[in-house]
């Protein structure tokens, strides 16, 4: 590592920290402001507002905006070292331009590792005490997806209706399991309410009635309660549009098969958040092979206009992103090309941006 790396990167790291320290201040403020009266008449703490929404917040805050804070700072060092004459004494040295982008993007790569990693396996647990904050004080309406009336096949020959499914007790009412055998109904297995002990991995089933048809009539079994094992978690029941952002990667996988195993509707929504989490932090390469593009050239205006094209490339790279993420959800477009296509787009801009750029 070369002086001119060391200081190139000391230089990101710094200007990194210090616009994710502003942005993640001026996020809790006016969040803050705008969710007070709410806190206010629900009752919740300081305490409880501070160490279980802001502070499970932050990892969440630090995922969004750490790809923008890391195009300011490079679009901030590098046009500032283009308009101080910098890059034409290191071109003068022999050092091409190829070489000078090396330490942008070993921080880049770093950055987008740590976000990566972050996002699959530490802010999940963060998530999920936040989004319960937010139901308890915030949330005026509920996130679930599937409400009443259910329906799961828990196995190829197996399947399970539910009348309601409680959440928060993790209780399934009124369940009826029916099993085939020759396409043929040859046991229909009824409770009252069915609980998932969390200890076993089982359901235990109260006041169940089993009836096991056979050619000349059927048989009978009633219990006060009996337990059995399915291949259906609560979590496979009570749906929400927020279960993606509270799981790890094995976790999200692991959910979707379960997902598509059991035979519900809507699979599409969960594969583009999923893909929209595992594409989003290599934004970061992108977006700083864009702000490498437009900051190596010295331009009128000075960093005033870099930070304004910037901003202008980032608001059109977000909102591209989030009006593909329909078309993935609904089934219009496959969730993996819908997620990743603005990446692809952007990327091929940044090349040319790079390609354009006096070597």
């Amino acid at each position: 590592m070369t002086r001119m790396d060391r200081y190139i990167l000391s230089r990101l790291l710094f200007a990194t920290l210090m616009v994710l320290g502003v942005l993640i201040f001026v996020f809790i403020i006016i969040d803050f402001s705008e969710n007070s009266d709410s806190f206010t008449d629900r009752g919740a703490t300081l305490s409880e507002i501070w160490s279980d929404y802001y502070l499970n917040y932050i990892p969440e805050m630090i995922r969004l905006v750490a790809p923008m804070a890391v195009f300011v700072a490079v679009l901030l060092i590098a046009g500032q070292m283009s308009d101080r004459v910098e890059l034409t004494a290191i071109k003068g040295a022999g050092v091409s331009l190829y070489r000078y982008m090396l330490p942008f993007m070993i921080f880049a790569f770093a950055v987008t590792g740590i976000i990566s990693y972050l996002d699959g396996f530490v802010i999940p647990g963060a998530n999920s005490d936040r989004i319960a904050f937010e139901r308890q004080y915030l949330s005026r309406q509920s996130d679930r997806i599937d409400r009443n009336r259910l329906y799961r096949q828990e196995t190829e020959n197996t399947i399970i209706t539910i009348n309601y499914f409680d959440a928060r007790s993790a209780s399934a009412y009124r369940p009826r399991i029916v099993y085939f055998r020759d396409n043929k109904v040859y046991q229909v297995l009824e409770a009252s309410r069915m609980e998932w002990q969390e200890e076993t991995k089982t359901w235990r089933l109260i006041r169940p009635e089993r009836r096991t048809f056979h050619e000349t009539g059927f048989e009978l079994f009633e219990a006060v309660e009996m337990d059995t094992t399915l291949n259906l978690r609560p979590r496979d029941v009570a749906r929400t549009t927020s279960d993606i952002y509270q799981l790890t990667y094995p976790e999200i996988v692991d959910y979707i098969a379960s997902l598509e195993r059991s035979g519900v509707g809507g699979v599409d929504q969960p594969k583009v958040q999923f893909y929209g989490k595992l594409f989003y932090p290599f934004g970061t390469l992108v977006i700083t092979l864009i702000g490498l593009g437009i900051s190596t050239q010295r331009r009128k205006g000075g960093r005033g206009v870099l930070l304004g094209i910037g901003l202008i490339i980032i608001f059109f790279y977000l909102i591209l992103m989030k009006l593909m993420e329909p078309f993935g959800s609904s089934g219009q477009l496959n969730p993996l090309v819908a997620t990743a296509s603005p990446h692809l787009l952007f990327l091929v801009i940044s090349v040319f941006l790079i390609w354009r750029t006096p070597k």
